[in-house]
């Protein structure tokens, strides 16, 4: 899988748990989950669940409290991946 596909099917993801005012297209590798894309903690939790199941990895709290932005999200499921 390339990083273009990891990219697009973790925006698929993200796209899932988006509020109304936030259109798709907003999502970019440098959005901030929390203050860019208005996504709530709870739904972060959920984003990470997902990645979990779609990218066969398991994401620990470390990992969890390093996911800020959409890129971060991708250089962790790459780190995981490699492992």
């Amino acid at each position: 899988m390339t990083e273009t596909d990891r990219y697009a099917k973790l925006k698929e993801i993200i796209r899932i748990y988006l509020p109304e005012d936030v259109a798709v297209t907003e999502i970019s590798a440098s959005s901030h989950f929390i203050n860019e894309l208005n996504i709530n903690s709870a739904n972060l939790v959920d984003i990470v669940l997902d990645v979990e199941d779609a990218f066969d990895i398991t994401l620990e709290n470390e990992d969890m409290d390093q996911m800020q932005t959409v890129q971060d999200a991708l250089d962790i499921i790459d780190g995981k991946l490699k492992e």
